[in-house]
């Protein structure tokens, strides 16, 4: 059965609320919203204003975790100090999930390259998750969507290492001097990706925003402008064929004349084998109907 996949050409907030709706889902008790809140100087990230409206709606809370790279986000103190300079506090509710240790272990038996993923504890205090992911370009991944936000972005600090070396590390001291094959990396991303998914059980929704789309990440403290022509907003209970549907997109957009940079940022990186690979593990599918709204 193809998962359903609905989208928007209107990129609103109060169409963010609305195809929230259209799938039909109630998510359960306390809600943890992750979201990229973006790196100091970064230009392109979706600001508090324009996720509001849903949050609000869920009454839920704005979740992130640390980085492993150097930057403005790598520990506890400098990123609230971000966090609220860029006005995700005057907003919401914000829950730096490992702010403090331990971190949570999560099991992944069947995974391909990483049989543990790390998160930040605080996970164990939410019931449902909703994830908000920019689909935008990526310098490692070749493109983020909501499987990069599962896995990189729902990570500790120490689970972003883990992913990033495959498993080699869990120390962002050394992991940048310990990378792994591309394939490897990717993988870990859908491994990592797969024991959230498993962890909140069926209670997850995943919208993408196709806007400010640039080749670089949301975490680029200088990230290049966006590329190509804003496309949309899908949503779906389905974290791979939400992300198969945006890529799919992308190639249909044959009269933009950024699509052949994008497209040489995901495939320069091999970017849909995190797809293939999270298919591959079976808590999703790349097959998908697009309803449009």
């Amino acid at each position: 059965m193809k998962a359903k996949v609905f989208f928007s050409k209107e990129i609103t907030p109060e169409k963010v609320v609305a195809l929230y709706h259209a799938l039909g889902i109630d998510l359960p008790g306390k809600v943890a919203v992750k979201l990229h809140s973006g790196e100091k100087g970064n230009q392109n990230f979706i600001r508090p204003a324009f996720w509001k409206p849903i949050i609000d709606e869920l009454n839920g809370t704005v979740v992130e975790c640390n980085t492993a790279y150097a930057g403005e986000r790598n520990a506890t103190d400098k990123h609230r100090k971000l966090i609220r300079y860029h006005g995700w506090e005057e907003h919401f509710s914000v829950d730096l999930m490992d702010a403090e240790g331990p971190d949570t272990e999560l099991s992944i038996p069947d995974g391909k390259i990483l049989k543990r993923n790390l998160v930040g504890k605080n996970m164990a205090h939410y019931d449902s998750m909703l994830i908000l992911s920019h689909f935008k370009g990526h310098p490692m991944g070749g493109y983020g969507g909501a499987l990069k936000q599962l896995s990189i972005g729902c990570a500790s600090s120490r689970g972003k290492s883990l992913i990033h070396s495959a498993g080699f590390t869990d120390d962002q001291t050394i992991v940048w001097d310990n990378l792994p094959a591309q394939d490897a990396f990717l993988e870990s991303m859908a491994d990592a990706a797969s024991s959230v998914v498993e962890f909140f059980r069926g209670n997850m929704a995943f919208i993408n925003v196709m806007k400010n789309i640039s080749v670089d990440c949301d975490c680029c403290a200088i990230a290049e402008d966006p590329c190509m022509k804003d496309i949309g907003m899908l949503a779906s209970l389905d974290p791979i064929a939400i992300d198969q549907a945006c890529i799919d997109l992308v190639y249909a957009a044959t009269d933009d004349p950024g699509q052949k940079h994008f497209l040489e940022r995901v495939e320069s990186r091999h970017g849909i084998h995190t797809i293939e690979a999270a298919a591959e593990l079976g808590f999703g599918s790349r097959a998908y109907e697009l309803i449009q709204l």
